[in-house]
């Protein structure tokens, strides 16, 4: 253990130099010998540090290749190629500047993770179910790191859903067995780098420095403990990453290395929030300019990726992150808003050091085809991404949520035709499905606070292909409308001292909250042993009279799943499955042990879904 503590506190130095009177800090902090990324760049930040530098470095099996100066005389980048031989150790770096002074850098290089046999980078798949959290907004474990003496946001105010309200990563330590106990594998935070802006850093997606890990969620050591903590339990991570845009007041975009790291305009300019001309053979340069290059918000400026300078800093703080933290799957915000080429570039760098990794991206767009063109596809395109998923909003927005909204039975045609849509895909199993999350209204608030549609679209969530992704406190029926957003980041109840509800221990709890958390904890339980669903193949018929019936198989089981939308019942004639039933003589419902002999029909009651092992 306190060999593991030395080797975590070592991989997050940050670089002094010998005989500077200041401070000067190296990007990333450390590397490691063994990588497929054996040339690296070295970004240094310091005052005046690149005034007229020259630059050499000793040590072997290190070779110095080049380096150079930017507009702005306060960094220096330095690029080395690491050969195979290399070895562990600090690598002498001396800096002679403008200032006539000689100054050494120690870099340190480190073995890697994989030499102590730590299981990390393993993927996250269809047999994952993935739980998606805001660590502010789900259990405060450690109230002394609240507030942060010295940054710029110093709220704490649980009555105002923009102020932070204290949860942290301890928080979510002390309910793993929470999370097990539903069933889930793998958990997704809304990002945990630093977000040091003067107001809503309740969310994350304002990186200031990407190398700090927040002191308010806890910090470096918390999220290594965090990651330990999962893997020891069999469970995974997956970091939500963001390259298209930094927090304002960023380091690097307080004091810009050149203005080229940024994309600039006349005057500020808003992205479009358009997918369309990214893709439309017919859009026009400025439309397809404004997609990609103008600003998320005023307060999130938007780096420019063509600038090769900041492709390498995100691509190697991408797998500085996996090494550094036994990351299992990267979830990639605002994907479609990023420079393409850049992306593919960075998801080879990721796949090429560790193979089962997980990717997928958030690609909110509209339509099945526009989804898959930002994946990987089956279609002749000029451009051909290599993301391997993304997060599946068609089957949530043209699926699902239509399906159980329409109380004639009609809407589930939308599900299946959505469904029908797969042949896009490479692997439709790699895509993300999901009911809600931080960004959108909750899927119950959506459903009219409907409790029969809560049900049908969470056994769909867990029965249907691709990988589940339950949003926190959506197996309580959690609510509220996104417009404002701070509305569904409201706090899971029972993770604070003093909550009258607790999740956690059902303590007040409705009685239709108890039995939602209770139909995703058997589903949850039931579809980690189920190789059907985790991994079997999927099989739809063409919806009839309002039912919509589909199957989920392979050489150990089949699981029938019949969803009834309409308010009336539907006669079921199980003969119609043939295909899929033969040899099998009843289905047992697995949230409630009821048996149906499939060689008869069966009235499935109105807003109503059934899943059904054969037997």
């Amino acid at each position: 253990m306190r060999n593991r503590l030395f080797w975590a506190v070592a991989a997050l130095l940050l670089c002094r130099l010998a005989s500077a009177q200041e401070t000067v800090k190296a990007y990333p902090s450390n590397w490691w010998v063994g990588m497929k990324h054996s040339s690296l760049q070295i970004m240094l930040h310091g005052a005046g540090i690149g005034e007229d530098a020259k630059v050499s470095v000793s040590y072997p099996g290190v070779q110095l290749v080049e380096f150079h100066r930017v507009s702005n005389p306060n960094y220096l980048f330095i690029r080395l190629q690491l050969t195979p031989n290399v070895r562990p150790g600090r690598v002498p770096i001396r800096i002679n500047n403008a200032r006539g002074a000689a100054v050494r850098l120690d870099y340190p290089l480190l073995t890697r993770r994989s030499g102590k046999g730590t299981s990390y980078a393993q993927g996250v798949t269809s047999a994952d179910f993935i739980y998606f959290l805001m660590p502010d907004r789900f259990s405060n474990g450690e109230p002394g790191n609240d507030r942060i003496p010295g940054m710029r946001d110093q709220s704490l105010n649980r009555d105002s859903m923009y102020f932070r309200h204290g949860g942290d990563m301890q928080g979510i330590l002390h309910h793993l067995d929470y999370l097990q106990g539903l069933g889930v594998t793998a958990l997704w935070m809304t990002p945990v780098l630093e977000n040091d802006m003067p107001d809503r850093t309740e969310h994350g997606y304002a990186f200031t420095d990407h190398y700090t890990i927040d002191p308010r969620l806890g910090g470096a050591d918390a999220y290594l403990h965090l990651a330990d903590a999962l893997h020891q339990r069999g469970m995974k991570l997956i970091q939500d990453a963001v390259y298209n845009h930094v927090g304002l007041y960023h380091f690097l975009v307080q004091d810009l290395p050149e203005r080229s790291w940024l994309h600039q305009w006349p005057q500020y300019t808003q992205t479009n929030y358009r997918d369309q001309p990214l893709l439309d053979p017919h859009a026009s340069a400025i439309d397809k300019k404004l997609s990609s290059d103008g600003w998320f918000t005023p307060q999130m400026p938007d780096l420019n990726q063509g600038n090769p300078d900041v492709a390498e800093f995100l691509i190697q703080h991408a797998l500085w992150c996996v090494e550094t933290f036994a990351v299992d799957g990267w979830r990639i915000d605002t994907y479609i808003y990023n420079d393409l080429a850049f992306m593919n570039r960075c998801n080879k760098a990721l796949l090429d050091e560790y193979p089962r990794l997980s990717l997928f991206g958030e690609a909110w767009v509209h339509g099945t085809a526009n989804q898959a063109y930002f994946a990987r596809n089956h279609l002749d395109l000029p451009y051909k991404s290599n993301l391997p998923g993304v997060v599946d909003f068609q089957c949530l927005f043209n699926g699902i949520l239509p399906a159980v909204k329409d109380t004639s039975g009609a809407g589930v045609n939308d599900l299946y035709g959505t469904l029908s849509n797969d042949f896009l895909y490479e692997d439709p199993a790699r895509n993300v499905v999901f009911l809600d999350n931080h960004d959108m209204s909750r899927f119950f608030s959506e459903a009219g606070e409907d409790w029969s549609a809560l049900r049908i679209g969470l056994s769909w969530l867990l029965t249907s292909r691709g990988i589940p992704q339950l949003y926190y406190g959506t197996e309580i029926a959690m609510k509220g409308f996104s417009n404002p957003d701070g509305l569904v980041r409201m706090d899971f109840p029972g993770g604070w001292p003093g909550d009258r509800k607790n999740a956690f221990s059902r303590e007040g709890l409705s009685a239709d909250e108890r039995s939602i958390q209770e139909l995703v904890r058997k589903l949850g339980l039931f579809r980690r042993g189920s190789s059907a669903l985790k991994t079997g193949k999927l099989m739809q018929y063409t919806p009839v009279g309002g039912s919509y019936v589909y199957f989920r198989y392979d050489e150990k089981q089949t699981i029938l799943c019949a969803m009834n939308t309409g308010n009336k019942p539907v006669r079921l004639d199980f003969s119609r499955y043939a295909e899929r039933t033969a040899g099998f003589r009843k289905g047992v419902d697995v949230l409630t042990g009821a048996s149906y002999s499939l060689e008869q029909p069966a009235e499935l009651p109105g807003r109503t879904m059934w899943v059904l092992e054969l037997q």
